[in-house]
């Protein structure tokens, strides 16, 4: 009923208790994954191991070559393993023992009232905790990142994901809809988020449901962006935030030319402005961002955006 998906790379240090709070869920009814992305270290040997402790409930392959990057090894994944429900899940966190039940049970409802057909994906918030899980660092990912889980709509996803992988469960409707890796994507949850946004309903858990490990090598890390350190830092970062920006013409050109035969002529026209922006001097880029209504959520976000575009 319940297919999660694993993405590994040298991992080590955490799978194993990561595979541990899967093993505890207090719903049972699902198959884990695990799809090695070449790792050099012992992740694939430990994988294994506990394949072989718990047939059925654990899958474990690897890619004949390294993919370059997770989100890479996450996509082929999605393509490939369709279910009733997909669940995502990084390697080196740790779910709580009602992660599974509680975004079942929010599926559920929502199935409930706009029918299974409907794509439906479900996401939660996150504990983010030190990389021995001894201290909470942020009881909430999403205060602390100032995220706004309510900005649902494809105008305000195309230029900000509001979705961490981890905690999302989609539908099979959904699902299908995942058919091929596209030419670019920032990240597979962000791709999977523009799906859920233009095609189908999301639904959000005020609940944590995942304690998110803080560590030198997440892939994104949490920031406590309320600081003021944090607001000044962010609108120093030129390069980095033209670079983004960028990325989110290339994402949202990319979405166009995979799904234009599904999108309503309004979603085109959309994307087919927003793609064009580079072209525009910046007076224009002000004007077709406000226009469009395709702002970043938060102050120093939006400053940054509107300095840099």
């Amino acid at each position: 009923m319940i297919s999660i998906l694993m993405g590994t790379y040298n991992g080590q240090a955490y799978i194993a208790e990561q595979l541990e709070s899967i093993l505890g869920q207090s719903h049972q009814d699902f198959v884990l994954h695990i799809n090695d992305d070449v790792s050099t270290d012992e992740t694939f040997d430990i994988a294994q191991q506990f394949a072989a402790e718990f047939p059925g409930k654990i899958t474990v392959s690897q890619k004949p070559v390294n993919s370059g990057a997770a989100k890479h090894n996450f996509i082929d994944m999605m393509i490939r393993l369709k279910d009733d429900y997909v669940m995502l899940c990084d390697q080196d966190d740790v779910w709580l023992p009602d992660k599974i039940e509680l975004t079942l049970k929010e599926m559920q409802k929502m199935e409930s009232k706009y029918g299974s057909s409907t794509p439906i994906l479900v996401h939660s918030d996150l504990r983010v905790v030190s990389e021995d899980l001894s201290s909470v660092i942020s009881p909430s990912f999403r205060k602390a990142m100032g995220a706004d889980y309510s900005r649902v709509k494809l105008r305000e996803q195309i230029i900000q994901n509001t979705l961490t992988g981890c905690t999302a469960m989609y539908n099979r409707s959904l699902a299908n809809l995942i058919e091929s890796e596209p030419e670019f994507m920032v990240m597979h949850d962000w791709w999977l988020m523009l799906i859920a946004s233009a095609f189908g309903k999301i639904g959000v858990l005020d609940n944590q449901t995942v304690l998110y490990r803080q560590h030198g090598n997440n892939v994104v890390g949490a920031f406590d962006v309320r600081t003021l350190s944090y607001k000044i830092n962010k609108l120093r970062r030129f390069p980095e935030i033209k670079k983004a920006l960028n990325e989110t013409y290339l994402q949202a050109g990319s979405f166009l030319n995979l799904y234009k035969n599904r999108l309503s002529n309004e979603q085109i026209q959309l994307l087919e402005t927003y793609c064009q922006m580079p072209n525009m001097n910046k007076i224009m880029r002000w004007k077709t961002l406000c226009r469009l209504r395709t702002w970043k959520h938060g102050l120093s976000r939006k400053i940054a955006c509107f300095l840099y575009i």
